[in-house]
């Protein structure tokens, strides 16, 4: 007997990249072993040395095909055993065992907008749908677009053992998040990209295609964004660990640096308006989210808590997005001696 096993991986393509996948049929017990691919076809190598390495680093029950099938995410390694410079992963390893005894929990947004043919899904042949303002979280068919897909990935997710906690319709039509946490850098952002592999594979069987784009319609819309919530340990004890974290995330050139990293596209989409901050100016503030970092009112309230960081966009890598951050905040946390 035999079971199927789909590789999964996040290729070499710039300025963002792209999920590849394929199936290797395996004895039943085996276990997961290493494979190769081509990489000159996908952004990772050149035609006259084009080997690439998979190495499984997380599995998942495989919720489409069924039975013992699983999902294999892997980390794309050279042939001399070295991370491959498109593995961001293996950045994020290194920072993650550094500051593991700071407990660091991530809660990521992932907002998204379906696409059929050329327009987002729910917009007309010919000019636009009504404006802004009862899409989000609404109900009816007049201004929700695309739910059985969301329904249909939401339980895929959750057969998969992904760490999903809610979703819900955003602000525009067709346009919808998922949240993934709260889980340690690695374990979010590994279940991020493979919620991220299950949506567009979902909406393959309804005809509809999903799109990570920060900014999918131009004019008076909202883009689309993966919203940051972060904590330690001591930030879950201490309301001076927040500020603290606040304040880091702001000082000299960590904002540039990051924002630098927050996704392409990235100034399309904070530009002051719908709910951002200009991609140029670092502020944060309580229940704001016009501020690049809001404290929840309730995290003011009990003096503990997380942050959240609103400005990642929706095709952001989270393998860079959590390595920043924990590097950023748990370094000034230890300097500041509140851990």
């Amino acid at each position: 007997m035999t079971y199927k096993a789909e590789y999964i991986w996040i290729d070499g393509t710039t300025p963002t990249a792209k999920l590849r996948s394929k199936t290797r049929i395996l004895a039943d017990g085996a276990e997961l072993p290493i494979w190769g691919f081509d990489g000159s076809s996908t952004n990772q190598a050149e035609g006259h040395a084009s080997d690439r390495v998979l190495k499984p680093v997380a599995s998942f029950p495989d919720p489409i095909r069924g039975g013992d099938d699983v999902l294999v995410l892997c980390e794309v390694f050279n042939i001399d055993g070295t991370p491959h410079e498109s593995n961001t992963r293996a950045a994020l390893r290194e920072v993650a065992e550094k500051y593991a005894g700071q407990e660091s929990l991530f809660g990521i947004e992932q907002e998204y907008t379906f696409f059929q043919g050329s327009r987002p899904l729910g917009f007309p042949e010919n000019g636009f749908p009504a404006p802004q303002g009862g899409y989000y979280c609404g109900v009816g068919a007049d201004e929700i677009f695309g739910r059985p897909v969301v329904e249909k990935h939401l339980e895929n997710c959750l057969a998969a053992g992904i760490g999903v906690s809610g979703i819900n319709a955003e602000v525009m039509p067709g346009q919808w998040e998922f949240q993934v946490g709260p889980l340690s850098p690695l374990e979010v952002s590994d279940h991020l990209w493979v919620a991220r592999w299950l949506l567009y594979r979902t909406a393959e069987d309804f005809g509809i295609s999903a799109t990570l784009d920060p900014k999918p319609a131009k004019g008076d819309w909202n883009g689309a964004g993966a919203h940051t919530n972060f904590s330690t340990k001591a930030m879950r004890e201490d309301y001076a660990a927040i500020i603290e974290a606040c304040e880091a995330l702001g000082r000299d050139d960590k904002p540039l640096e990051h924002i630098k990293n927050y996704g392409a596209g990235v100034e399309a989409r904070l530009t002051g308006a719908h709910e951002t901050a200009p991609w140029n100016e670092y502020s944060y503030g309580v229940s704001n989210r016009g501020a690049s970092v809001r404290i929840p009112w309730q995290v003011e309230v009990d003096q503990k808590g997380y942050i959240e960081d609103r400005r990642p966009n929706a095709n952001v890598d989270p393998y860079v997005v959590t390595r920043l951050i924990v590097d950023t905040c748990c370094t000034a946390l230890e300097k500041a001696g509140l851990v």
